[in-house]
């Protein structure tokens, strides 16, 4: 039987991508989702903060497409763990080092992606137990960070998140990184309204650019 940890790091594997989807409303999460996959896209990250996010998780995993990882992110509290996974999210994602919420995780037995910045910060959330710990804010420091930091740390699996474009993605994973969060430069306005097309490009025009040559 496969176990969420198995699904999010075959999506990981096939696309080293969390697409992070955060707006105004959720109304559209479902569809810019639909597009994501279609262009090889994975695993999806539906935030918190976007009002409505819930109610849009609950019902896009009541019927989630096969080979999806779909998670929620901005997840503060062992609260909002716990009302996640029972919409459906098969992984959480924490802007900051919440060991709260990552021993929360582990007693639901889901994958968790701290956000963390600093060796302390990583170390601290990779010994409470998380799955991988999201490198944030990752254009901060750029490649030449995660590089830095991961010579101590070889064996954290790091996320970086936060300011990566289609351009500098290649240099992340070259560096060490074993996926990438993006959000505004993948998404765009899709959420908003935007063109699905326009998405699909992008999409495709990131996921060419990091394929091994």
């Amino acid at each position: 039987m496969t176990s969420p940890y198995d699904g999010l790091r075959a999506a990981l594997a096939a696309a080293p991508v969390i697409a992070i989807l955060r707006s105004s409303s959720a109304t559209r999460f479902a569809e810019v989702t639909d597009a994501l996959l279609a262009s090889g896209v994975r695993a999806a990250e539906f935030t918190l903060t976007t009002p409505g996010a819930l109610d849009a998780l609950r019902e896009y995993a009541a019927d989630a497409p096969p080979g999806l990882a779909l998670g929620a992110g901005t997840v503060t509290t062992p609260a909002d763990a716990r009302a996640a996974v029972e919409a459906g999210a098969t992984y959480l994602i924490t802007p900051a080092t919440c060991t709260d919420v990552i021993a929360e995780a582990v007693r639901l037995d889901v994958p968790v992606l701290p956000g963390a910045y600093t060796p302390t910060e990583i170390l601290t959330a990779w010994r409470a137990g998380a799955t991988m710990v999201k490198l944030f804010p990752a254009a901060t420091g750029g490649p030449a960070y995660l590089k830095a930091v991961r010579a101590p740390l070889p064996d954290v699996p790091l996320v970086p998140t936060g300011g990566i474009g289609a351009a500098d993605a290649p240099a992340y994973l070259a560096a060490g990184a074993t996926a990438l969060g993006i959000g505004g430069p993948l998404v765009g306005d899709a959420c908003e309204g935007g063109s699905l097309a326009a998405l699909t490009d992008r999409a495709a025009a990131l996921l060419d650019g990091i394929r091994p040559r």
